[in-house]
């Protein structure tokens, strides 16, 4: 069996927890962001942004050809999710070169814990939301006379992150691997959409190698890595249950932003990440549920639940 076939294949994904996606994603989700900072003196953070969408766009195109599957997929939706990724990935730098990761972080979550607290039913799980909340606001600790600029761009990353969620688990239904290919095409998309706005600022990388290199690395650890992830484990859990897991992003985001930027969280940022560890702990997944119900879905509702 090729890797790509190991990859993608059913059953090999199945054998993998969903959880185990959703922690890749995680961590690679921010320490791509966080290696980026450092390269907003040499390149401009839409320049930036846009190697990272276009260095992705390629590693999609190259791995797995997803043209072969536009078909299947309403041209609304591609260009809406592409839209949404471009918008998404440049408003998150314009941000996080103005704000703490950690804060930026914090900020992304709350529109995933509004989707989650319009769904949830349990008792259980409405007190891992409560809990996760109490960490998002111990963590953001904005301050909005310091750097309120970099402030709105992060409430409009947050709503771009809420977007991609919910178009994120369209294109995931029909199963990881489709999935994957829907994502590399709206990718594409994504890539003519920024250029206009970014390839200018990017120019600089193009006449050296090293500096291309990082760019590229940032777009592999940030772009290909984590959304691989999250279609693997969109296409295996609710959407509300991948909502209030995200609530690990700000925890993990703070974490990173201390080993690599050596932004070091206070007390407060502190009692914020035990909080949200806290909701996780004591979270209840959901069993997924899907529009038109098939028996492989039925199959891993119940796995699932």
């Amino acid at each position: 069996m090729t890797f790509e076939a190991a990859l993608t294949s059913r059953p090999w994904n199945e054998r993998v927890p969903a959880p185990v996606y959703f922690a890749t994603s995680t961590v690679f989700h921010y320490l791509g962001p966080a290696f980026a900072v450092l390269l907003f003196a040499r390149i401009g953070e839409t320049g930036v942004a846009w190697l990272r969408i276009a260095t992705a766009a390629a590693c999609f195109a190259a791995w797995r050809r997803p043209w072969r599957a536009i078909r299947g997929v309403p041209p609304g939706l591609l260009l809406t999710f592409g839209a949404t990724l471009g918008a998404m990935n440049v408003l998150f730098y314009l941000a996080i070169s103005r704000v703490p990761l950690g804060t930026v972080a914090a900020i992304e979550f709350l529109g995933p814990v509004i989707l989650a607290a319009l769904v949830l039913r349990t008792g259980r799980n409405v007190a891992a939301l409560l809990a996760v909340v109490a960490g998002v606001v111990l963590l953001a600790d904005v301050r909005l006379e310091g750097e309120p600029l970099g402030v709105l761009f992060a409430f409009g990353n947050c709503a771009g992150f809420l977007l991609y969620i919910v178009l994120g688990h369209r294109l995931a239904r029909d199963g990881g691997a489709e999935g994957i290919d829907r994502l590399g095409l709206s990718m594409l998309v994504a890539a003519v959409l920024v250029a206009p706005f970014g390839a200018g600022q990017a120019a600089p990388a193009f006449g050296d190698p090293v500096l291309l290199a990082a760019a590229a690395g940032v777009g592999v650890c940030s772009s290909v890595i984590p959304y691989v992830c999250d279609q693997l484990a969109m296409s295996r859990l609710a959407r509300a249950t991948f909502a209030l897991m995200l609530a690990l992003m700000p925890a993990t985001a703070t974490l990173i932003g201390l080993v690599v930027l050596r932004q070091v969280p206070g007390p407060l940022e502190v009692a914020g990440v035990l909080l949200v560890v806290a909701g996780i702990a004591v979270h209840r997944q959901l069993p997924q549920t899907t529009p038109q119900a098939t028996p492989q879905t039925a199959r891993q509702a119940e796995e699932s639940g």
